[in-house]
């Protein structure tokens, strides 16, 4: 009988891929670990995958025959691919699944924040309709011009929900696209300055580190929204928040954070944002055929077959 394979979970995972993990693998739990030294000491060497959303250099040389990294997650910003490249490690990811969870999310993102939703409902429940009476007239999204700043699988998801949103659909990426039915932009400055709502969806990084800065912000102006479900980073937080203070620009909806799940006390404290903790694809659904994926590229990679989603 074939011994089995060992695999280095690097975080707690949904529990439908936990299963299939221990079902075809041998599983070893970082995070249970307490002393992490002895533990590469002892198992190290025969751990030859693993399964997470975090892995950098040092933890690859404390696993001298890793060959695979599956991420649980479209986004791997939080993967040294450069260092997995340089040590012969493929690398995976969880696209396309979650697309339209990440759709649904940022136009309910989007929804809220225009016709107000979080404020109107905490209005009702505290007693002041009947004593203050209405609450008073908000935005809508009919009419509006909507900029996507990443029109990759997922910002066409958003883009098609805009439309039936009848917004006007613009976007900015690195290169302009064939057979897309919106305008292009090559300068982001000037599509803010052009556009009613700002959607920022391309991956984390150093190249895409503080790209929604202070000259975007304010080429978006006093009448703008910004909606970030990208990464944290994307953004210059402590601007975007002065900015908000100051009414610079009209409001955000955020799902991600710079330092989460730290969130700055003066952003709580803003009525012209709608929050939400990172939760972008966390849906039964979404999280369980990421879950699939991540075993699939596993299994594909030890049978010798092409992975389903390779990354490196």
């Amino acid at each position: 009988m074939t011994e089995k394979i060992q695999i280095l979970m690097t975080q707690p995972l949904l529990q439908s891929c936990v299963d299939g993990l221990e079902e075809r693998f041998i599983i070893h739990r970082l995070y249970e670990q307490e002393d992490k030294a002895e533990f590469f000491k002892a198992n190290g060497k025969n751990i030859r995958g693993l399964a997470g959303h975090a892995a950098d250099a040092q933890l690859m040389d404390a696993l001298p025959n890793l060959e695979i990294i599956a991420n649980f997650g479209v986004g791997y910003d939080n993967i040294d691919t450069d260092a997995a490249k340089a040590r012969n490690i493929r690398v995976t990811n969880t696209p396309d699944v979650l697309n339209d969870a990440m759709g649904e999310i940022t136009i309910g993102l989007m929804v809220c924040l225009a016709r107000q939703i979080p404020q109107a409902e905490r209005y009702t429940r505290a007693g002041k309709w009947p004593k203050e009476g209405v609450f008073g007239l908000h935005s809508e999204l009919n009419g509006k011009t909507v900029g996507i700043v990443g029109l990759g699988s997922v910002g066409k998801e958003i883009a098609t929900r805009c439309q039936a949103m009848k917004m006007r659909v613009v976007y900015h990426s690195r290169n302009k696209q064939r057979n897309v039915p919106y305008v292009y932009y090559d300068n982001l400055v000037e599509m803010a300055r052009d556009v009613d709502w700002l959607v920022v969806i391309v991956p984390g990084g150093a190249a895409t580190h503080n790209l929604i800065n202070r000259e975007v912000l304010t080429a978006l102006g006093p009448e703008g929204m910004l909606v970030n479900v990208a990464r944290g980073s994307v953004v210059d937080e402590p601007v975007m928040i002065e900015m908000l203070q100051k009414n610079e620009i009209g409001g955000a909806a955020l799902d991600v954070f710079a330092d989460e799940p730290n969130i700055p006390d003066t952003l709580l404290g803003l009525d012209n944002v709608v929050l939400s903790p990172h939760q972008g694809s966390a849906t039964h659904q979404t999280r369980y055929e990421m879950g699939a994926l991540v075993v699939a590229n596993l299994e594909a990679y030890f049978a010798g077959v092409p992975l389903l989603t390779p990354v490196v």
